[in-house]
């Protein structure tokens, strides 16, 4: 078989993006059975195996936008250590989220923090400040997230208090969709509510 017959069917032969509906919006996640949409609660049910370049993959992408700024509202239940909420993504590899962890960054670094990914392993973005995680338990936590593609800053915050750990800015990705979900874990989302930033 030619070579450019077997790129052709290596092609052919790669999974797409599924669609999946969860509150009250659609959503594009790699394997529609990884996910559930059950009363309300978006849910990651399946861990994947982590692959090189060592980035987040488990997460739903909102069908909506892109957005250039915006304010993020959910309710969110980490299942085992920690999940992630995506923002500026434009494609798989280049985004920038936010994960959420019982861990102190002091202590982990590659967790509760700011991250970038622009082709390669992921970078934190944020200072490892020392102090708690930002979701000591596994109740349902409100988180809220702002971000700005003008000015590049994102500030993230649990049962409204937040750290440096959870304060990046990024001046590559202006803009980009939204995504929930986790880096290598499962994990719970609810009550979401989005509300895009109009510049004057």
């Amino acid at each position: 078989m030619k070579p450019l017959a077997i790129l052709c069917l290596a092609a052919v032969a790669l999974p797409a993006d599924e669609t999946i509906t969860a509150l009250g919006r659609k959503w594009s996640v790699p394997l529609a059975a990884d996910w559930k949409a059950d009363g309300g609660t978006l849910q990651l049910l399946v861990k994947r195996p982590q692959e090189k370049p060592r980035r987040p993959k488990q997460f739903a992408i909102l069908e909506d936008g892109p957005y250039t700024a915006f304010t993020l509202e959910v309710d969110v239940k980490r299942d085992e250590k920690s999940l992630i909420l995506v923002y500026a993504y434009q494609d798989d590899n280049h985004f920038d989220y936010v994960h959420l962890s019982v861990d102190d960054p002091a202590k982990v670094a590659v967790h509760n923090g700011v991250f970038h990914v622009y082709g390669g392993d992921r970078v934190r973005i944020s200072p490892p400040e020392g102090g708690p995680g930002a979701l000591p338990t596994t109740e349902w936590t409100r988180v809220k997230m702002t971000w700005d593609g003008k000015t590049g800053e994102v500030i993230c915050s649990a049962n409204g208090k937040t750290t440096g750990a959870l304060r990046g800015i990024d001046l590559s990705l202006k803009h980009g969709k939204i995504g929930l979900g986790s880096f290598f874990e499962t994990a719970q989302f609810r009550n979401l509510k989005i509300t895009p930033t109009v510049h004057k």
